[in-house]
Formats: C-alpha cells, structure tokens, sequence
C-alpha cells in the first residue's frame, strides 16, 4: 500500500518516501510519502485556525461511526498491523478489539459533561452567586506514539482528543505508520473535520523536535522510552506534558498463589505481544519454598508458545519489532548467564524471531532485569518472603504497573499500599486494564499524569470557571 503523510486530512507531497518491510521475512508492507519541516508549520496553523468544533453528539456520532467501520474490516487491519509489526496475528486482533473499545468509551464520554456548580453562600464571606465550571478544548495538542501498538496507541492519543474537541497532530512511529494511516482515513470518512487530525512522518529533526518545540502547541502526549521522555520534557518548553514512559513490571508469586494462575499469568504477562509491552511482565518474584515448582511448570507452560510467522494462525508469538532488537535481548541473555542465570527454554534467535524463553536463578544486579527487556523473556528471580519482594519490586528505576499472585488479603493488601508504582493488580497481570479506567506510572515511567480515555480527555483541554449572580 502507498500512503502519505496527512495534514488536515490532505496528502502531502513529501521530501522522500519510507518503506515499510516486514521483520519477519523483510517483504515490502507499502510506502509512506514523508513531511518537511515546513509541513509542521502548516499543520499546526491548520490546527490552531479551526473554528467550528463539533457539537457532542456530532463527536460521539464520528467516534461512533469509526467505531463501525474498524468493526467491518477488522481482520483487514489486524494483518496490517501483523504485517508491519511482525506480531502474530492474533496480538493484531486482539489490538483491533482493544481499540473498538476505547472509540466505544470515547463516544461515551463526548456526551459527558463534568462541569461543577458551587454555591457561594456557604461562607461568612460568601455572596448571593453560583461558580459554575466546564470545559474547554486545548486549541492544538501533538502526540507521538510507539510501534508495539500500532493502532490502540494511537487510538488512546486521538480519540480522546476528538472526545474533548482538540485538534490534533500524530506522529506515529516510523516502524508502524501504515496501520495509523488506515486509521485516520477511517475517522475522515466517518465525518471527522480534516483540521481536527493530522499525522505526519518524517526524521526527528524535521517533524518530532519541531512540534514538541513548537510554541503554538498546548500540549504534547508521548508514548515511549524514558530517554526520548526526558529529552521531550527538558526541551518541551512552557506547555502540558502527558508521558508514559516504560516498566520494569515485576510479578510476585507468593508461596500460596494458585500455581496453575501464576504460571499461566507469568506466561502470558511475559509473552504476550512478543514481551513488547511497557506493563508485560519483565521480572518474576516467586518465594524460594515454591520456586522449584512454579519453575518445572512455566517450562512446560512456555511450551504452548509456538514461536514463527506471524501470519500462521498456529503461531502465538511473532517477532520483536527488528532484528537489531532481537539480537539486544540475545546479548541481554548472555550478559544473564555469564552472571550464573540459567537459560530453561527458549532464548534462540532466528532473524527478528527470539524464541520465549525462561531464564531462571537470575540476578538481582544484571541488565535483564535492572533495565527493561523489551522481548518475550521470563526471568525467575528468587525472593525469601513477602518483604523480600516488595524490597526486590522497588528497587528499580521505574514505577510503571505490577502484580501479585496470593490467596492472602492481608498480603494483597500490603504489597498495594507498598509498592511504588501507578497499578498494583492483585491475581491478575501488571498490564490488565480496561481502556476508560486510569492508567500510568511515577518515577522513570512518568510524571504521575494518567492516561486511558477519561483521563485523557482532561489532558487534551481546560476547565474554565465562571461565575454568575443567584
């Protein structure tokens, strides 16, 4: 397919062409006609010069209908996204029902008014009034997004952006653009106002820096590494910031969990999405009178986790987003055994392809798991008792999401109100969520800003007070 880069719902000429490949057998996917310098420029004065807002029901209606049509051709877009993100196909489609999900709670929310009344009387110093509240739409927001969710990411930048009635200008990665663009076009014909969205790809230099720089621009939601994060919020300037930076998501597995849960939790939350999740779970904690077991099982359980084309239904787990990525997690692997870990399953590279692999007796000091590992991988880290965990959970630079497998309250409830990071999921994933619900980390994860639709939705505009006589 040959798509171009979108100012205001029009194609752009372009300074050069990106093609797209495959990372599992390097195909050509399609084209993307790329934006200049000049292009940010334009697509910013679009998005600042629009007037005429769509009402709430007229956004709801565009979400809505948006919301219709990815239903259509959901199998159409879960193979673009397997097609150039080389996840198996069903991660695509799994995506593509995450997605329906969030334009079916962003069309909820446009009907939404959260405005508040306050009386004025209730005070010695009052006076016979009413404050009344609402909100209002940010004139021009930027968001850039990753390439391990092609279309939910984005989904989660612009749909509450429309909710909220905020033009919007999307950079998606330059890994995965074709699935963004298909998306675009889908919310252009469901009536979306061209000014409200447009998606440019190009260099850093030339697109990226330029719009978070960029004084016109109120607020810059960004999706990514904690490198690029800082980088973004020390060059920002005077404007909102949204960051959701990446995880270093810890599961615990305490000597009373359900063993057949945790082990298919701790299968799932590591390979699931090819391990290319900021909440995926990239350390497992399991108590020392359990490890032996809970280990001989996930083995067997990794087993399930065919590794290979994309495109075969059969397979569970595709590639990581290139090849230079896989052989990273290869080195991080040996880095681990060097260190005394011990490889179980798993850890051969073909290409882009990295089998799962469990890693057991790792330790607590190694790359693996002081860094995230952004790949299907397992590591077993052996922890004495609860208190062990939280300590082992904490002492990361990041604070994203976690879990916790116990049949225990008191224990559930302690390591909720310990650990230090934005979601605690006890028996469950660090990653579950719904798409409304809030969502984000603290510390190198982010700045304590939540995102999911609601929240979203307040980052992309303003409450406005005002007052009236009563």
């Amino acid at each position: 397919m040959n798509l171009a880069s979108l100012i205001a719902g029009k194609p752009v000429s372009g300074s050069g062409t990106l093609t797209i490949r495959s990372p599992y057998n390097g195909v050509e996917v399609g084209t993307v006609a790329m934006a200049t310098r000049r292009d940010v420029d334009r697509a910013v004065a679009a998005s600042c010069a629009f007037r005429e807002t769509p009402t709430r029901y007229q956004r709801a209606e565009i979400l809505e209908k948006t919301r219709a049509a990815l239903e259509a051709r959901r199998e159409e877009f879960a193979r673009t996204i397997s097609s150039e993100a080389g996840l198996a196909l069903r991660e695509g489609r799994y995506e593509v029902s995450r997605t329906i999900d969030v334009l079916r709670f962003a069309a909820m929310e446009s009907l939404r008014d959260d405005g508040q009344i306050f009386s004025c009387d209730v005070s010695a110093q009052g006076k016979p009034r009413k404050i009344f509240t609402t909100r209002e739409p940010l004139p021009c927001a930027v968001a850039i997004t990753p390439f391990n969710h092609p279309l939910n990411q984005v989904a989660h930048k612009v749909a509450p952006a429309i909710a909220a009635g905020t033009p919007l200008i999307l950079k998606p990665s330059e890994k995965t653009p074709l699935t963004a663009l298909k998306f675009a076009e889908l919310l252009y014909s469901a009536g979306l106002p061209g000014a409200m969205l447009s998606v440019l790809l190009g260099p850093t230099t030339e697109v990226a820096e330029p719009l978070v720089k960029h004084p016109e621009v109120d607020v810059v939601a960004f999706t990514g590494s904690v490198a690029i994060g800082k980088r973004i919020a020390a060059t920002a300037g005077y404007k909102k910031l949204v960051l959701e930076l990446g995880g270093n998501d810890p599961l615990i597995v305490l000597h009373d969990a359900d063993l057949d849960l945790a082990v298919t939790l701790a299968a799932e939350g590591s390979f699931r999405n090819s391990g290319q999740r900021c909440t995926a779970v990239k350390r497992i904690l399991v108590e020392e009178r359990i490890a032996a077991d809970f280990t001989s099982r996930l083995v067997e359980k990794t087993k399930e986790y065919v590794c290979g084309d994309p495109m075969d239904e059969q397979t569970r787990v595709g590639t990581v987003i290139d090849e230079s990525s896989a052989i990273y997690l290869e080195t991080v692997i040996q880095e681990a055994v060097a260190a005394g870990a011990k490889v179980l399953i798993g850890g051969e590279r073909h290409g882009a392809l990295l089998q799962p692999a469990v890693i057991a007796d790792v330790p607590r000091d190694c790359r693996m798991v002081v860094c995230e590992s952004f790949g299907p991988l397992a590591p077993i880290l052996t922890v004495r008792d609860l208190d062990d965990a939280l300590t082992v959970a904490n002492a990361t630079a990041y604070g994203l999401s976690s879990g916790v497998v116990t049949s225990n309250l008191h224990s559930a409830l302690k390591a909720i109100k310990a650990l230090r990071c934005g979601t605690v999921n006890i028996n469950e994933v660090p990653g579950f969520r719904i798409e409304s619900s809030p969502f984000g980390g603290i510390k190198d994860s982010g700045l304590g800003v939540k995102e999911g639709v609601i929240e979203a939705i307040k980052a992309y505009s303003f409450v406005k007070t005002f007052s009236l006589p009563w």
